[in-house]
């Protein structure tokens, strides 16, 4: 079969890429990677390996496929209704490389898109060749379409030369035998080939562009600048110079915590951060004052695939970020072998990683967060840990993992400084009947009220009854299910309109309001309001909240306190389990009593005398002291999914299908609704799932539905 057309790599709908142009990206980007990476790998190998990577799109089962080009008859369909992986065609061309390079070549080529056995899909190289025809397949036409690989090779300037089908089969059975005899490790050479051809899909014809900003240290002269030094910050008069790798500070809300871990780094930074709107709000704070360009923010990127038998696939970050600013779970890769984490091992070494508030999830999370900080101390990073919140049974735990006194500089404020942090009133309510009673007053009194629960279900419920309750009054509601680019702009709007971003008496923004929320706002989102009230939640998270509450810290405002009242725990506990909140709400101060900030550690112990972590080892991929997953595999099974129930699939709604079909990969993203994998599995059947960008369904809800009350689906209830 001759082809006629240009051959592509990349369909219509994913950038009408020509095979030739996309290989020309993705060399440019394994060019730049092979200098930046600590691999011993010969550059030109590497860059052949790109060259190489997508030659099997020449054949005609692609070029088909991405033609959507149908037979004239049932016969002719059925000659071409076999399983072709693109990948496995292109190291048909071997023949044209010194042998001495075909294993590392392999390794670069073989598995970048699917495990080399197990793969989820069946798609593999050895699941494939347990069929009798699969080679002879993947050299259907070879004489035809050889020469369009040939073409691109010579493009490079590289030598050719005629490849007959028998020489082409004795490659691939070579491959074969190769990948047969893979043992247990980790190939950072599968990372590199994907790393390239990730970031070259990514961007397309502005790779070039983009990659001359790649892997710059970032500037941070802001914050080592004497403007930002203030005694009511008592963090930022303490000098972050000391020699050990790593940092442990635990200090209140408002203190200067996150300045600090910055003036810590020397490397390029990964800002980890447990929610999207923190994520969010401190990608904006350091985009602001850092002159780096690439500052990149990484908020619900992983994609969950359900095609191909539920496929669950998990596409890591780009790499080479100045800063990166993300979640725990998306660095989660690294440790269970999901699909990317040898792109991601590459990407961290030597970095320095800030972890901010990261103990404030479940115990198989935490469990989870000890094995991530157990890994990156092996690739040689500096890991810098800030909390206002931890119990001390954790903190001795990550104290041990860093190394201890000798590796590890401590800051904790003293308790003259503490005292300083007094600022919130906490009243008890047993149930939720007196909450209109209290919006009332506050409304009346002109005060910006927080209203927060613990389920994005409930939030809804009670921002529409508000709607009805106090129509006069300015609300907005704010969840983790708005598209992407909505949830900036809300984001903007609670900080810019609701809060005003702060005066010197803390008086600013809309006056009276009120922001019904869920734990979206819990952690680093800069909003200062009057009053709280919100569901009872584990303690270390509450205090997070409260932090929303009173924030602003000037000579007006120490010394002044805010009221807080939180409803008693009952009914369905869910997302938390009910001994930990009823044991966090005996803690509590009653009948508008001060919380103390010296107090909460001794609070904190009480409800968490001990860490109970869960098992998690038998999913790790590194394990006693080495790796127990088969070089060019991923495991297949995300962890992340089942057990931790983050939102890791997507949808999109009914009027954006089309602009979203059409759309590049960054713009699709902005119309894109994160919501939790095992929620929108119970609808697979029901609503339509694209086949482009990250698989999304497509949901017919009514846009005023939508952008009065977020995505709305019919399910139990669900955390965030």
């Amino acid at each position: 079969m001759k082809m006629t057309y240009p051959i592509l790599a990349k369909s219509v709908h994913e950038g009408n890429l020509s095979l030739l142009e996309h290989t020309q990206h993705v060399v440019s980007a394994i060019e730049l990677f092979v200098k930046k990476f600590n691999l011993n790998i010969d550059p030109e190998t590497a860059r052949k390996g790109a060259i190489l990577h997508d030659l099997g799109k020449a054949h005609p089962h692609f070029q088909r496929k991405i033609y959507h080009q149908k037979g004239t008859s049932l016969l002719g369909n059925f000659e071409w209704d076999f399983i072709h992986r693109h990948e496995i065609s292109s190291l048909a061309f071997l023949p044209c490389f010194p042998a001495p390079e075909w294993d590392i070549l392999i390794d670069l080529v073989i598995a970048h898109h699917k495990s080399i056995v197990n793969d989820p899909g069946g798609k593999g190289i050895l699941d494939l060749t347990r069929f009798r025809d699969t080679l002879d397949n993947h050299l259907k036409d070879w004489e035809e379409w050889r020469i369009h690989g040939m073409d691109v090779i010579r493009h490079f300037g590289l030598p050719t030369r005629e490849i007959s089908r028998e020489e082409a089969m004795a490659a691939l059975n070579y491959v074969v035998n190769y990948c047969d005899k893979k043992k247990n490790g980790v190939s950072l050479l599968r990372g590199l080939l994907k790393s390239a051809d990730h970031f070259a899909s990514a961007f397309m014809h502005n790779t070039q562009q983009q990659l001359g900003s790649l892997f710059e240290v970032p500037d941070l002269k802001y914050y080592h600048g004497e403007k930002r030094k203030n005694s009511i910050y008592p963090l930022s008069l303490l000098s972050s110079d000391d020699i050990r790798k790593h940092t442990f500070l635990i200090a209140s809300t408002g203190a200067g915590k996150t300045d600090f871990l910055l003036r810590r780094c020397r490397n390029r930074i990964f800002y980890i951060l447990p929610f999207q709107a923190s994520i969010n709000a401190m990608w904006e704070r350091i985009k602001e004052n850092v002159p780096n360009k690439d500052i990149r923010l990484l908020h619900a990127t992983s994609r969950i695939v359900t095609k191909d038998n539920n496929d669950e696939q998990i596409l890591q970050p780009l790499v080479g970020s100045s800063v990166k600013v993300l979640t725990p779970h998306q660095l989660a890769a690294i440790i269970f072998g999901i699909k990317g984490y040898e792109n991601m091992l590459l990407d961290l070494q030597g970095t320095d990683i800030i972890l901010d508030e990261i103990h404030t999830y479940s115990d198989f999370s935490m469990a989870m967060v000890l094995e991530l900080v157990k890994t990156l101390i092996r690739l040689n990073c500096n890991v810098h840990i800030g909390t206002a919140t931890m119990p001390t049974a954790l903190y001795k735990q990550l104290f041990e993992i860093l190394g201890g006194a000798d590796k590890v500089y401590e800051v904790k404020l003293p308790a003259p400084v503490l005292h300083t942090f007094d600022r919130h009133l906490i009243d008890k309510l047993e149930d939720e009947e007196p909450i209109n009673d209290i919006l009332e007053e506050a409304f009346a009194n002109g005060e910006k009220v927080l209203l927060i629960f613990n389920t994005i279900k409930k939030a809804q419920s009670a921002f529409e009854k508000l709607l009805d309750d106090f129509p006069n009054i300015p609300k907005m509601l704010i969840h983790s299910r708005f598209k992407r680019a909505d949830r900036v702009t809300l984001e903007t709007k609670l900080k810019r309109e609701f809060n005003g971003g702060g005066s010197v008496n803390g008086t600013s923004g809309l006056r009276p309001c009120i922001v019904v929320s869920t734990q979206v706002v819990e952690v680093s989102l800069d909003i200062s309001f009057d009053r709280m009230i919100t569901e009872c939640a584990p303690l270390d998270s509450l205090i997070q909240r409260f932090g929303r509450i009173n924030r602003i810290r000037n000579e007006h405002t120490l010394g002044k306190y805010k009221p807080i009242h939180v409803i008693k725990p009952g009914g369905n506990p869910l997302p938390y389990k009910s001994d930990i909140l009823n044991a966090s709400f005996d803690q509590l101060p009653e009948n508008f009593g001060l919380l103390k900030e010296n107090s909460l550690q001794e609070k904190l112990d009480k409800v968490y005398p001990e860490i109970n972590t869960k098992e998690i080892d038998i999913h790790l991929v590194y394990r006693n002291d080495r790796y127990i997953l088969k070089e060019l595999t991923d495991n297949k099974k995300s962890i992340l999914i089942d057990a931790l129930k983050i939102e890791g699939a997507a949808c999109i709604l009914e009027s954006d299908r089309d602009a979203y079909l059409n759309a590049d990969w960054e713009t699709r993203q902005q119309f894109e609704i994160p919501v939790n994998y095992q929620t929108i599995m119970k609808y697979k059947n029901r609503y339509e799932q694209l086949e482009v960008g990250s698989y999304p369904f497509v949901i017919p809800q009514r846009a005023d539905a939508y952008n009065m009350f977020g995505l709305q689906l019919t399910e139990h209830d669900n955390f965030l």
